[in-house]
């Protein structure tokens, strides 16, 4: 399946090079016959485009290299790494294409356009515009968001050379010269492309809160066993595109003995690993008090108030030992405020209200919903 992947995004990206090389140099003649810093600009923009489909190649193939003792995880997250250097070429390509419009700007110089110039900018932007949907629909296929916003990024190369053709059109018709200020547009969007690029890949690198509809899936696919009463902290890790792991916390029944425990966690790794592709790498357990209405009476009046908190998420692994009076739960926090600081808040008001209880409160992170 990961070859299968990695073949497609080489082909795909192969096919970017080929075409964006092609209109490079004929945008790069136009350029230079016709004396446009608009079309010239559109050519470095297509070699950017190439060169980052080579630097995707490059990513892909280092990020196919199997686990081993150093990096077991494998090398997943290279292809962040190889996004993140083609976001930089893309900015880069953008402030040295603004510098010479505005050399443009400050001593202009005319163009000259020719039909046959126009007939292969109106070709080139048919072409992008082909090859955008394509690449688009490829990276979708295999989950490749290098090739989603090479395929993005090719649509809109389409719309900047729209604006070329049409700054061009304009002076053959009325003798106002526009193309350097176009030049100058394109720059600017061209920089805003690479930083937003920067910015999404930077994201992925720190790591950004899990999909609510995956975890959703997780959560119910885990409390479809009859033995799960609830499903708690999900935290996702991600070592690459298609390469998830996560851990969680379930909530069963306190007179569950560890060979059933020990069945259904395996039970619930295979089965999230089929429906979802995501590995259980590690299943804690709450127990839940059985027979005893006390204990439900105590939670309930507990819950109510620990929930009364704008700073509270909420609350679950709820267990209380009757002979020794301990109460033990997690409380999920908000960002709003230091977990340290909360604790503190809620220990006291809960001691005050229940003066024969001991408390053992974990403070957990917002991290998934």
């Amino acid at each position: 399946m990961e070859n299968s992947r990695d073949k497609v995004i080489i082909r795909t990206s192969i096919i970017g090079i080929i075409a964006n090389v092609f209109l490079a140099s004929f945008k790069a003649f136009v350029g230079i016959v016709s004396n446009s810093i608009a079309v010239t600009l559109d050519a470095v923009n297509n070699l950017s485009d190439a060169l980052s489909s080579i630097i995707t190649i490059i990513g892909t193939k280092l990020a196919g290299k199997l686990p081993n003792k150093k990096h077991p995880f494998g090398y997943g997250r290279i292809e962040y790494l190889s996004a993140m250097i083609v976001s930089g070429i893309v900015l880069y390509a953008g402030l040295t294409s603004l510098v010479e419009s505005v050399k443009k700007i400050i001593h202009p110089e005319k163009a000259d356009y020719s039909t046959v110039s126009l007939v292969i900018i109106v070709s080139a932007i048919i072409v992008k515009l082909i090859l955008g949907r394509y690449v688009k629909s490829q990276g979708e296929k295999v989950n490749s968001e290098s090739l989603i916003a090479s395929g993005k990024d090719a649509s809109f190369d389409a719309l900047l050379s729209t604006s070329v053709l049409a700054s061009a059109v304009i002076f053959r018709f009325t003798g106002v010269s526009l193309e350097a200020y176009v030049g100058a547009l394109i720059s600017v969007i061209i920089i805003k492309s690479g930083i937003e690029m920067m910015k999404d890949t930077l994201d992925e690198i720190l790591g950004v809160r899990a999909d609510k509809e995956m975890t959703q899936k997780i959560k119910n696919l885990i409390k479809q066993e009859p033995e799960v009463r609830g499903a708690y902290d999900l935290i996702m890790y991600n070592y690459g595109p298609d390469n998830n792991q996560a851990t969680v916390h379930i909530e069963v029944p306190d007179t569950m003995t560890v060979d059933k425990l020990d069945e259904l966690t395996r039970r619930l790794e295979k089965k999230v690993m089929k429906e979802t592709g995501v590995y259980l790498v590690g299943v804690g357990v709450y127990s839940y008090n059985t027979g005893d209405n006390e204990a439900s009476k105590l939670r309930n009046a507990i819950s109510e108030k620990v929930l009364a908190y704008d700073f509270t998420v909420q609350m679950h692994g709820f267990y209380v030992d009757f002979e020794t009076k301990e109460v033990r739960f997690d409380v999920v926090l908000s960002f709003a405020i230091e977990p340290e600081k909360a604790l503190e808040i809620i220990n006291k008001d809960l001691k005050e209200t229940f003066p024969e209880c001991t408390f053992q409160i974990a403070a957990d992170i917002d991290v998934s919903d």
